[in-house]
C-alpha cells in the first residue's frame, strides 16, 4: 500500500509530471502502448474461457496445452482466488468465440528461435477479454499482463478496461540460476521459472558447474556428478523435467559448464585434466581460484567432447554457454611444459613471453568448433573475445559496457549482465538504469542488431535454496522490464511504486522472496512473536554490505557456512529506508518552495510527522531489541547497529524540530553529528545500516 506522504510527494510533482509520464497503473514491464477506459470487466465465478488457433497439429496442441496451463494455473488463481480445482471456471470448445475469455493465436512459437514473435494485443471491455497474438508465445506474455491487471476488491477480483499492444525490445532477456556454489533443488527453480514467466524473461541461464560443484548427471563422466558434484545434482530426467516447465512457460533454457578456468570440481573428479601433478578436492571456499583445465593435452578435448556429445543431446537450445571466465593462466605458466606447448604454438607476447588469453583463445576456438558440429551456438564471458575468435561466438559482457561495444564492433552478437549482477545487493534503481543499447551506443545500426539483450545474474556464494528468491525479487523485475519496455521508460520512482505490486504478486506464485527472511527471523527470535517485531524493525533497516566485501569482513564463509543470520533475512535494498529517503527528500525539496522555508503548509506538515513517527519509532526499539540480541549468540554482533540506529534517530529528530522553528543548527552540533554519523556507517555482523545517508541529507540540510 502506498503510504500518505507519498501521494503528497506526487501531488508536489504537479501538473508536469503528469504530462510526461505514462498511465502506467499496475503494469511491470511497461507496454508498448496501453489505453485505459473507465469501465471495468468483472470476474464472475463461472468464468468460461476459451483458446483459438486455426491449425490442428501435434505443434499447435502441445501449444494449446502449455496455453490452457498458464491460464489454469497461473492466472485463475489471481482472477478467481481461493477456488479449488479447474471449477468453476471452465474452458468452453466451442468453433465459435463464445466465451467471456478468448484467447486466439496464428502459430505455435518456435520457442528456440531467436527472435521469435512474442507480440500480442489484449483487449479488456465490460464484457470480457481478447486476447490475440502472432504466436502461442505472444498469448502466455499477454496472460502475464492479464495476471497484473487482476484486482481484488471486496470478494471479487475485477479488471480495468484497457486495450493494450506490446512487443518486447530486446529478444533475450534472461536470469542466471547458480545452483553450483549452493544446490538449488527442482522445485527452486520451478517456481523462479514461475516468476521469470511474470515479468516475461523468456532465458534461464543454467550455470552448472564451477568450482564448487558439477551439478548435472553425466552417464559417459559419472564422476564428474557423483564426486564433482558430491552427490547433489540434477538427474537428466530431471533436466528435461525442467526445460518442459519451462517451454511451457515460454522460457528457454541455456546450460553452461564453465571451463576452462573455475573448474575445480571437474579436476576433483578427473585429475588427469588437471594442468599439474596436484590431486583437488571440489573447492570448499569462495572466490576466484584460477584452478583450470590443461588445454596442451589432447585427452582434454577428447573428454570434452564426449561430453559436450552427451550434454548438447540432453539441452536442446541452440546455444551452449562455456564461462570462459576469470582465469588469469597463472597455473600454465607455471607448468614448462605447458609453457614450451606455447611457444610451441606461437601463443607469446611481444616479448616472446608465454601468452596464457592466447592459450585461452585456442582453447575456446577447440570448444567452438565441437559446439559447431553438435549444431550449437557458443556462448561465453567476456574474456573469450579475441581476433580470432570466430564471428558466429556470442559474446556475454560482465565486466562492462566496453566489452559489449567491442565485441559488436567485431562482429559478435552480444548480450550485457555488466549492471544486472542483482547477488551484488545494489539497488533496483542501479539495475533499471543501465541499458544494453543506450542512445549514445557507439555502434552503427547494423552493429546494434547484435546487441541481442541482457541477463540479470543471481550468483549463489551467498544465497541458498532458502533465501535466493528474497535476493532475486522483486530487484530482478527491474531488469526485466529495461530489456522488455522502450529505452524511453526509465522513471525511477514509477518503477518502485509499481514493483511493490509486483512483489506482492509474486508472492502468491509460491515465491519465497517475503516469507523466507520472515521465518528466519521467527528462528533468530526463538519462536517468540513478541521477540519477532523488534527484530523485525531492526533488520529491515539493515542491508548486507555491498558487491562482494563480505568475504572480508572477518568472518571467514565456506561453502557449508549455514546462511541464517540477521544478514541473510536483511533485504538486499530496505524499502524502510528508502521510503523515509523518499520522505526525506520531499521535504527539504518542499521546504525549498515554500515561502521562507516554511513547513506549515499541509504537505510539509504530513511530511514532518511522517519522518517524526518513524525516528521515533526506531529510537525506542533499541530497548526493546537489545534483550533479544544478548539472548541468541548469532545475533549479538547486531547490538552495535540497534545503538546506532537509535543514535541516528535522535539527530534526525533533533534536526526535523530546528527544520519546523526554521532554525539553522549550530556548526558545533552539526560537525558532531556527522561524525556520529559516520561512525555509524561502519559495517556490523557484515550489514549496513541502511538510513544513515538519508539521515546525514537531513543533518546537512542548509
Amino acid at each position: 500500500m502506498m503510504r500518505p506522504f507519498l501521494f503528497l510527494l506526487l501531488l508536489l510533482a504537479g501538473p508536469l509530471a503528469a504530462q510526461t509520464t505514462p498511465d502506467t497503473r499496475m503494469l511491470l514491464p511497461v507496454p508498448t502502448q496501453a489505453t485505459w477506459g473507465q469501465s471495468r470487466f468483472t470476474v464472475k465465478p463461472d468464468l468460461s474461457w476459451q483458446v483459438f488457433t486455426p491449425t490442428q497439429t501435434a505443434a499447435s496442441q502441445a501449444a494449446d496445452s502449455a496455453v490452457a496451463q498458464a491460464v489454469e494455473q497461473l492466472v485463475l488463481p489471481a482472477l478467481l482466488p481461493g477456488r479449488t480445482g479447474v471449477g468453476p471456471s471452465r474452458r468452453q470448445t466451442s468453433p465459435m468465440p463464445t466465451a467471456s475469455m478468448v484467447l486466439q493465436y496464428g502459430r505455435p512459437g518456435e520457442l528456440l528461435k531467436l527472435g521469435e514473435d512474442e507480440s500480442y494485443t489484449l483487449r479488456v471491455t465490460p464484457m470480457g477479454v481478447a486476447l490475440n497474438a502472432p504466436t502461442h508465445l505472444g498469448i502466455l506474455r499477454g496472460l502475464a499482463t492479464l495476471r497484473q491487471l487482476a484486482t481484488p476488491e471486496k470478494k471479487t477480483v475485477w479488471l480495468p478496461e484497457v486495450d493494450v499492444v506490446d512487443a518486447p525490445r530486446f529478444p533475450w532477456r534472461g536470469l542466471l540460476m547458480d545452483p553450483a556454489r549452493h544446490f538449488m533443488p527442482v522445485s527452486v527453480i520451478k517456481r523462479n521459472l514461475d516468476g521469470m514467466w511474470a515479468t516475461k524473461f523468456n532465458v534461464m541461464h543454467w550455470h552448472l558447474a564451477d568450482d564448487q560443484g558439477f551439478r548435472v548427471e553425466s552417464k559417459l563422466f559419472p564422476r564428474l556428478h557423483t564426486v564433482g558434484g558430491e552427490g547433489q545434482f540434477y538427474t537428466q530426467q530431471q533436466v528435461r523435467d525442467v526445460i518442459q516447465y519451462a517451454a511451457r512457460r515460454g522460457i528457454r533454457v541455456v546450460p553452461e559448464l564453465d571451463m576452462p578456468g573455475h573448474a575445480t570440481a571437474w579436476l576433483a573428479a578427473y585429475p588427469r585434466l588437471a594442468p599439474n601433478d596436484s590431486i583437488y578436492g571440489v573447492a570448499r571456499k569462495w572466490g576466484v581460484l584460477n584452478i583450470a583445465l590443461d588445454p596442451s593435452r589432447e585427452t582434454t578435448y577428447t573428454l570434452i567432447d564426449s561430453l559436450l556429445s552427451e550434454m548438447t543431446g540432453l539441452f536442446p537450445d541452440p546455444y551452449f554457454h562455456i564461462g570462459g571466465d576469470e582465469n588469469d593462466g597463472r597455473q600454465w605458466k607455471r607448468n614448462p611444459r605447458i609453457a614450451a606447448f606455447m611457444k610451441q604454438q606461437g601463443f607469446v607476447n611481444a616479448k616472446g613471453q608465454p601468452d596464457s588469453h592466447a592459450l585461452q583463445s585456442y582453447f575456446s576456438r577447440r570448444v567452438l568448433q565441437m559446439l559447431t558440429r553438435y549444431q550449437k551456438k557458443m556462448v561465453g564471458w567476456d574474456e573469450i573475445l579475441g581476433p580470432d575468435l570466430p564471428k558466429d561466438a556470442v559474446v556475454q559482457s560482465w565486466r562492462g559496457k566496453k566489452g559489449l561495444y567491442e565485441a559488436a564492433k567485431a562482429g559478435h552478437a552480444t548480450l550485457l549482465s555488466n549492471g544486472y549482477y542483482i547477488d551484488l545487493n545494489l539497488t533496483a534503481a542501479s539495475h533499471y538504469l543501465p541499458d544494453p543499447l543506450p542512445q549514445d551506443a557507439p555502434l552503427t545500426p547494423e552493429q546494434q542488431k547484435l546487441v541481442l539483450g541482457g541477463e540479470a545474474t543471481m550468483w549463489s556464494e551467498f544465497a541458498d535454496s532458502v533465501i535466493v528468491d528474497s535476493r532475486i525479487w522483486p530487484r530482478a523485475a527491474a531488469v526485466a522490464e529495461r530489456l522488455w519496455s522502450a529505452g524511453t521508460v526509465r522513471d525511477v520512482p514509477d518503477m518502485y511504486r509499481r514493483l511493490a505490486l509486483v512483489s506482492k504478486q509474486l508472492e502468491t506464485l509460491d515465491l519465497r522472496h517475503r516469507r523466507a527472511p520472515e521465518q528466519l527471523l521467527t528462528q533468530l527470535a526463538g519462536g517468540r512473536q513478541t521477540a519477532v517485531a523488534p527484530l523485525r524493525t531492526l533488520a529491515q533497516v539493515l542491508e548486507p554490505v555491498k558487491e562482494y566485501k563480505r568475504h572480508f569482513q572477518g568472518f571467514k564463509y565456506t561453502t557449508q557456512t549455514p546462511l541464517n543470520r540477521l544478514v541473510d533475512a536483511a533485504p538486499s535494498e530496505s524499502e524502510e529506508a528508502r521510503q523515509f529517503g523518499v520522505a526525506v527528500d520531499g521535504l527539504l525539496a518542499y521546504r525549498r518552495t515554500a515561502a521562507g522555508n516554511n513547513l506549515q503548509g499541509q504537505p510539509g506538515k504530513a511530511l514532518v510527522a511522517y519522518l517524526t513517527n518513524e525516528l521515533e519509532y526506531w529510537q525506542a526499539n533499541d530497548a526493546l531489541v537489545q534483550p533479544i540480541l544478548k539472548q541468541n549468540p548469532s545475533l549479538q554482533e547486531y547490538a552495535p547497529h540497534s545503538v546506532r540506529l537509535k543514535t541516528v534517530a535522535t539527530l534526525g529528530l533533533e534536526r526535523l524540530r530546528l527544520l519546523e522553528k526554521g532554525q539553522a543548527p549550530t556548526p558545533a552540533w552539526q560537525a558532531n553529528a556527522l561524525k556520529q554519523l559516520d561512525a555509524a556507517k561502519a559495517p556490523a555482523g557484515q550489514t549496513e545500516l541502511a538510513v544513515v545517508p538519508a539521515i546525514r541529507r537531513l543533518v546537512e540540510a542548509k
